[in-house]
């Protein structure tokens, strides 16, 4: 029993005739040299923050949650242009789904299924944990697990907060995930930042034993080391707004320096330059706004130069196929995620 693939993943780079998509030559030779000095057991992880360009915590000041419903939702058609890019590319991931999405659209949450991609919960009303008590976060938990759960009809194990929000402050978090039988999270990101980070959290997949005693699995986005300092890329606004020559050499390096999987993520609207523009200041509007129009290129470079798979495979993987996970809680994953082999 696993929480891979209900049968065997591939987990090498496509061949030289598997590759799709024009690319200029340069890139495509560097990318021919990272292939051939990686190592043939690093698959990365692809996931899609599933929420509408309204929610974000950046405009959260502007747009309370009260004034949510009033807002053209525009979460459909670019859902469904992310399945389209994913298919293009061959690709699987996991869609970490806003329960608030999912209880107004629950067709669309099936259609994510149906593409043979992983469901995972994103909350309900993409609070920060950190302004929650314990009591709500479990609550806004429990009601974003069954919206996603009841529109797809599938067990949900991985979770991730609004703004990476587990910090410090709010790692009484992982207890509750794990009291509520989530498998993994992808949370904690390893860096400084004004709203969220864990600078000296381990930058890998790992196993967090909690102070209760019991465990789950963390899935941190990923950062290259420079100077001491832990740089993040290959994702949200870090992946629209630096440059793609860093972002092609930090794949590089995790790959052959540190042979350590990239953890990719995105949003739906981040492939939506045309969207309503909401007031905010000079911050959010840089972080929210700013390359929006080369989202799609980039991630089509990255994608169709790689073997992307849901992070709950690379959680399987990691947990050594099967001893992590109770022999119930794994054979419902397996019925739920059956379609993860490339």
């Amino acid at each position: 029993m696993d929480l891979t693939c209900a049968s065997p993943c591939d987990l090498s780079f496509p061949s030289d005739g598997e590759r799709r998509g024009r690319s200029n030559p340069a890139i495509a030779a560097g990318y021919d040299g990272l292939r051939r000095n990686s190592p043939a057991d690093v698959v990365d992880g692809l996931s899609v923050d599933l929420e509408d360009y309204f929610q974000v915590e950046a405009f959260a000041a502007s747009v309370p949650r009260s004034r949510w419903p009033l807002f053209n939702s525009r979460s459909r058609r670019n859902t469904l242009r992310t399945l389209e890019l994913l298919a293009r590319n061959g690709c699987r991931a996991t869609f970490f789904v806003l329960g608030w999405v999912a209880e107004r659209d629950p067709g669309l949450i099936q259609e994510v299924a149906a593409a043979g991609h992983e469901l995972a919960c994103h909350s309900h009303l993409h609070r920060p944990l950190y302004q929650l008590k314990p009591s709500e976060f479990r609550e806004d938990l429990r009601r974003s697990r069954d919206a996603i759960e009841s529109a797809a009809g599938t067990r949900v194990f991985g979770f991730r907060a609004p703004t990476f929000s587990i910090t410090e402050e709010s790692s009484w978090a992982l207890e509750i995930l794990a009291e509520e039988e989530f498998e993994y999270d992808s949370s904690i990101f390893p860096v400084h930042h004004d709203l969220y980070g864990m600078p000296k959290a381990p930058r890998w997949i790992h196993l967090r034993h909690l102070p209760s005693g019991r465990t789950i699995w963390e899935i941190p986005p990923s950062t290259v080391r420079i100077g001491g300092t832990n740089i993040p890329f290959g994702g949200g606004g870090y992946l629209r707004q630096l440059p793609m020559t860093f972002t092609r050499w930090a794949i590089k390096n995790l790959h052959v320096r540190e042979r350590q999987p990239v953890i990719v993520y995105f949003h739906p609207w981040e492939l939506d330059p045309d969207q309503p523009r909401i007031a905010g200041n000079w911050k959010s509007r840089i972080r929210h706004y700013r390359g929006l129009d080369k989202t799609a290129e980039r991630l089509n470079e990255i994608l169709s130069r790689g073997t992307f798979q849901p992070l709950a495979n690379l959680v399987g993987a990691a947990a050594g196929v099967q001893k992590h996970v109770p022999e119930q809680v794994a054979s419902e994953a397996e019925r739920a995620m059956p379609a993860f082999a490339s």
